[in-house]
């Protein structure tokens, strides 16, 4: 047993309070706590503390502390209940004492998944080029369970969806290719489903646009790829081979056959 003979406030900080007690007859700092510790448990001069009571006080201290940190990590975003989980396993927490913190944090409306999984669709679907997929494989990392990241989802409707995608392929098509207009479509198709957009949205949103197919430029592409094939495959292959590679090629890259002819015609057979 012993007496608490002081209790200073900490210079640098004015919520935080030493406490002193007699050891050996003689006064020495124990530990500190914070204002709300102080309060809660009724601590002042002269009060007798056991060594289990002060082993209590000390964890509930660290644990007032590991609050505080929780407070400034949230204060620059809003988190999901699995990243400060994360973070409280980082500080060396015991589970029980995750628990306790987590769930003050959910008392007090500081955390709230559904909440997090609501903003946090609403900022990529402002903020970027991603379909829900995307989106919802981001929450499901983040610790979102399934059901919350359905009934957020449904701010992301498929009209805007569609919205989003007419927009982005109207820039991806002013860009000059070198591909055949079917690889070009493809290609386009496949990295719309890699931004997590549904299959069915993707073949609707290419239903409804009626894609022009410039000739003269899809001669240009053809001849560009034929060219690259004619110089790999001359120096492997002749005659029947070497235009059958050449056309097995560019049929491969999306051409059609009469434009395939056509080059044999004028840039093979005249070799």
């Amino acid at each position: 047993m012993t007496k608490i003979t002081k209790i200073t406030t900490q210079k640098r900080n004015k919520h935080r309070y030493n406490i002193f007690i007699e050891k050996n007859s003689k006064e020495q700092y124990a530990f500190s706590v914070e204002e709300e510790t102080l309060i809660s448990e009724g601590l002042k001069k002269g009060l007798i503390l056991d060594q289990i009571t002060m082993e209590s006080l000390t964890r509930a201290d660290h644990l007032n502390k590991t609050y505080n940190k929780v407070l400034n990590y949230l204060s620059y975003r809003m988190r999901s209940t699995e990243e400060v989980r994360t973070y409280l396993l980082e500080h060396e927490l015991e589970e029980e004492q995750i628990q306790v913190l987590i769930d003050r944090l959910n008392r007090q409306k500081l955390l709230d998944d559904q909440a997090f999984a609501d903003a946090f669709v609403a900022t990529k679907i402002n903020s970027g080029f991603r379909g829900p997929g995307q989106i919802r494989t981001e929450l499901f990392q983040k610790g979102i369970k399934q059901p919350l990241i359905e009934q957020a989802l449904i701010r992301y409707p498929e009209s805007d969806q569609v919205e989003k995608i007419e927009a982005w392929l109207t820039k991806q098509l002013k860009k000059s290719t070198r591909q055949s207009h079917r690889q070009q479509m493809n290609k386009l198709k496949q990295q719309l489903r890699q931004k997590g957009f549904d299959q069915s949205t993707i073949d609707h949103v290419f239903q409804q646009i009626t894609f022009k197919k410039d000739e003269q430029e899809e001669w240009q592409s053809l001849v560009y790829q034929g060219e690259k094939a004619l110089r790999r495959y001359q120096t492997k292959a002749e005659g029947y081979l070497l235009l059958q590679k050449i056309k097995a090629s560019l049929y491969r890259k999306g051409f059609n056959q009469e434009l395939i002819n056509r080059f044999i015609e004028q840039h093979v057979d005249s070799n």
